[in-house]
């Protein structure tokens, strides 16, 4: 492979092309443009020629043989002018009779000139060869030739391996097989064992697929050849599936290699009617569920494949001997956000405060880029003020920048909606200070960042992978405490929890019909999958049951986050009065009130 992306190659090539199109069109459109207005000015029609030589005002006409263009200059005036003669033999005859008569005509007869007529031809033939250079630039774009970047050892661009990736141990250990299969795959041949065609790799976006793909082709010294599911489609019927045939004939030659298909859910997903776009969807996975079940036993060639949305892809794909194993990429855990953290910040200038448990421990749920951006964040922020090194303080700035937004001072904001904003956040906190499933409050603000007017920011020390019925009803009772300080504080409501009426309308209708929380609804889940009827099939009035059950469960919690604040006024009202004077209190200043 050439040191140059072939891509990129084609890219410019293309750009360059339509330039220069662009530009021969402009100067074409120029001089078109002055000729037909010079055209105007000098040329004479054929009637009011014959009136002029009628008249005797022409002294002189310039023909060329086998054209009917002539030149004409007219008595008294410098100029020549041009005309189009119908018919030259009997244009000449005239001429000729009215010299006889007297008339003072001088005619000019010259030989043609085949050189001139080279530009006019060209001129003619132009919009053809703008149409074959379209069409070219169109094909090239569309590419016709092979397709998919190769990275070899030699010239690999990124030198990953396992030891750049973190947080998936046990990932790793399942993948570290396929390299030894591309290493040595007569080991398990001997055994009787068969190489696995496929590796589907999926989680949400972040968690790594793609680099850990690339680690599988750094551990195992073969070539690698990369390519996203969105460039097969294009608007030509037909080559899709031909580039899916070029990709696996340049495997083939490669062998041992990794095919690696980012997001394969552009090209694999379920298959429906053969109509329009959606035949070259069919007819281009069709040719990739050929292409897999033709690998030999010798051939050997792993296909890795990378999606954020497993449950869009055609059941073909997913069945044994096409995609062997699906190997879930999921976000880390305490010990994989703290390793995730010590390879971004190699590079890194760190404080000696600086504490990668501290900050796995306030990460839970971040993915391994998230991670990644939250330390670029808090480097870019160090260099902003002028920091030695990046502080816990940077840190923190970061993970709020990321998650809430940008801190907005300058925003002017009154008196009383910053009253109203006081209040709203300390209901929050007060409130989920008194229910012993919801985590420790970090941090409380009135200070705008985003699109929020302040925040309640909370502890995330641990990683849940359940959720009580419990934790739930008092995560609602929480999100309502905002609204319910409004109300008893300032006897008043506001749009500002908004946001927090959405959310919590969202987990109680989950309770009830995703994990059957509900003792009137009981336990079943009324998620519409693939069910056209939904509801319907539970009875007529389901759904009328499913809005009274939300609706109590939302009152309930109101009620409760009121009584809580109304048993605890004196600390709802100090809190505020801090926010209101500081704009914003830590979870060291916050927990002193409960002392």
């Amino acid at each position: 492979m050439s040191k140059k992306n072939p891509k990129n190659k084609m890219l410019l090539s293309t750009v360059i092309l339509t330039i220069i199109l662009a530009i021969i069109i402009a100067v074409a459109t120029y001089f078109a443009m002055q000729n037909n207005k010079n055209k105007e000015d000098k040329e004479i029609a054929y009637t009011d020629l014959i009136k002029e030589i009628s008249y005797g005002n022409i002294e002189k006409i310039e023909m060329t043989v086998n054209s009917t263009s002539i030149k004409v200059k007219v008595k008294n005036n410098e100029e020549e002018k041009k005309s189009i003669v119908p018919n030259t033999q009997a244009f000449i005859e005239l001429v000729q009779q009215k010299v006889a008569e007297g008339n003072e005509i001088e005619l000019i007869q010259k030989p043609q000139n085949v050189w001139a007529k080279i530009p006019e031809t060209l001129f003619s033939l132009f919009p053809t060869i703008i149409m074959i250079a379209l069409f070219v630039m169109i094909f090239k774009m569309q590419g016709l030739g092979d397709k998919g970047e190769v990275y070899e050892e030699t010239e690999r661009k990124t030198k990953v391996s396992f030891n750049d990736v973190a947080g998936l141990e046990e990932e790793k250990d399942e993948l570290i097989e396929i390299v030894d299969f591309l290493k040595q795959p007569e080991e398990y041949t001997k055994m009787g064992a068969k190489i696995p065609k496929g590796v589907l790799l999926y989680g949400k976006p972040g968690t790594g697929k793609t680099l850990i793909a690339k680690a599988i082709a750094g551990e195992a010294n073969v070539p690698f050849i990369s390519m996203s599911g969105s460039e097969f489609i294009e608007m030509f019927a037909g080559l899709g599936a031909s580039r899916v045939r070029k990709l696996f004939d340049k495997a083939r030659k490669l062998a041992p290699c990794i095919v690696f298909i980012d997001e394969i859910d552009a090209i694999g997903s379920r298959r429906t009617t053969n109509s329009g776009a959606e035949s070259e969807n069919n007819q281009t996975l069709n040719q990739l569920l050929v292409e897999m079940d033709g690998f030999s036993s010798e051939e050997t060639i792993i296909v890795l494949a990378a999606t954020n949305r497993p449950e869009m892809l055609d059941k073909a794909l997913l069945r044994p001997g096409r995609f062997d194993r699906q190997v879930t990429i999921g976000s880390p855990d305490l010990k994989g956000r703290e390793e995730i953290l010590k390879i971004h910040a190699k590079e890194m200038k760190l404080a000696d405060e600086v504490s990668f448990e501290s900050i796995a421990e306030d990460t839970a749920g971040f993915t391994g880029a998230e991670l990644a951006n939250i330390l670029n964040e808090a480097a870019i922020l160090a260099t902003k003020k002028k920091h030695e090194k990046i502080t816990n303080q940077d840190i923190d700035e970061a993970v709020k920048k990321v998650t809430v937004g940008i801190e907005k001072h300058s925003r002017v904001i009154s008196e009383k909606d910053k009253k109203l904003t006081a209040y709203h956040e300390a209901g929050h906190a007060v409130v989920s200070q008194f229910l012993p499933t919801q985590t420790d409050v970090k941090e409380v603000s009135i200070i705008p960042r985003g699109m929020a007017g302040g925040y309640t920011m909370y502890k995330s020390n641990e990683d849940k992978f359940y959720i009580s019925k419990t934790e739930m009803e008092e995560k609602l009772i929480a999100l309502l405490g905002g609204r319910a300080a409004e109300k008893i504080a300032l006897n008043d409501i506001s749009t500002g929890a908004s946001n927090d009426l959405e959310v919590a309308t969202q987990i109680a209708r989950d309770m009830i019909t995703v994990y059957g929380m509900n003792d009137r609804i009981g336990p079943i889940s009324l998620k519409d999958n693939d069910s056209p009827t939904g509801m319907q099939m539970f009875g007529d009035n389901m759904e009328d049951y499913v809005g009274q059950e939300v609706k109590k469960m939302i009152d309930t919690a109101y009620n409760d986050a009121q009584t809580i604040l109304k048993q605890n006024m004196d600390k709802l009202d100090k809190i505020a009065e801090v926010l209101i004077e500081k704009e914003k209190i830590s979870e060291e200043e916050f927990k002193k009130f409960f002392a």
